[in-house]
């Protein structure tokens, strides 16, 4: 993936996926960028917004883009971690246990309204989120990759829902914000939808293999300039020292926020990360980072309003210059 023929191609593939995704989604261009940052970076998106603005429609879009296995669960109280990474059973014919895997082992895990299942099964998602495997009664089964979990929660309805903790929320490498249509998306949206499903038409345009290939192409060759590194740690410092913040964000933050750039400058079309990159992913990357002090009334919102605060106080680094291989 180093000739600059081989760059174009993966440039253009991204392309393709993009206007894959908007045969279905109208606008959300911000969502759907920051939605391919995650599957690029190799994270995992968590999809937050009232019902109804697309969030399950937006995952089963790319997971459709994707010529990958796909599993979607419905995330309810009485859901069990063996339902999610699967069983040992008893096989009579053949008297021995057998194991019968999960939906975790697929490519990609849609996990719908997440924070309707109890924190015990939330954490069963720890392990294979972080390293990619999963154990069941002592033995470690790796999980294929790629492996991208994307999952919904609602953010108003507490009835009969278990805030994800911190752990689980730092596992995410985004979280992404819907928000609703304009009037002029409302009507396209009214149209398309009208007489048939464009989901339902979709084709697979991107295969494992060169998904992969864009996986290791972002973290290894999009390149970013030192003091981009440094507002990156100078971000991460200053959230610790934030009177409203008990907890900042840790070192793995700061690499969330690297990775997410990098990946996020290639679905640009660049092969090199701009500060507005990194702006631009600071709050979908840190906020759901932060622990903040005092109540939990209002939490999400404060915690978007202080990254902002930060990004106003730190200075940014001056434009880098025009790196040469970018598209």
């Amino acid at each position: 993936m180093s000739s600059s023929l081989d760059r174009q191609s993966l440039f253009r593939s991204i392309d393709t996926v993009r206007a894959q995704i908007g045969q279905v989604i109208v606008g959300k261009e911000a969502a759907v960028d920051l939605l391919l940052t995650a599957l690029f970076a190799g994270g995992h998106a968590l999809l937050e917004d009232v019902p109804g603005t697309g969030k399950t429609l937006l995952a089963k879009t790319l997971a459709r883009t994707l010529d990958c296995s796909f599993r979607r669960v419905q995330f309810t109280p009485d859901l069990l971690p063996s339902d999610l990474s699967g069983i040992n059973f008893y096989n009579q014919k053949t008297g021995e246990f057998e194991f019968r895997p999960g939906p975790l082992f697929a490519n990609v895990l849609l996990a719908d309204e997440i924070n309707r299942a109890t924190p015990r099964t939330q954490s069963s998602l720890l392990e294979c989120m972080e390293e990619r495997q999963i154990t069941v009664d002592g033995v470690t089964y790796p999980l294929g990759a790629p492996f991208l979990v994307i999952a919904t929660q609602n953010p108003v309805d507490n009835q009969g829902t278990f805030p994800l903790p911190e752990a689980q929320l730092d596992r995410f490498l985004l979280r992404i914000r819907m928000g609703y249509p304009t009037f002029g998306e409302s009507l396209d949206i009214l149209t398309r939808f009208r007489a048939r499903n464009p989901l339902e038409e979709l084709q697979p345009v991107l295969s494992p293999d060169l998904l992969i290939a864009i996986q290791r192409f972002a973290a290894s060759e999009v390149t970013i300039a030192e003091d981009l590194l440094a507002y990156i740690i100078r971000l991460s410092e200053a959230s610790r020292r934030h009177p409203d913040v008990s907890l900042g964000i840790s070192p793995r933050g700061s690499q969330a926020l690297l990775r997410a750039s990098l990946a996020y400058a290639l679905v640009r079309g660049r092969d090199y990360v701009t500060p507005d990159d990194i702006k631009t992913l600071a709050e979908p990357v840190l906020a759901h980072r932060l622990l903040l002090r005092h109540s939990m009334h209002g939490r999400d919102e404060r915690s978007a309003e202080t990254v902002r605060a930060l990004l106003r106080e730190i200075e940014v680094p001056a434009e880098p210059s025009r790196i040469p291989g970018g598209r």
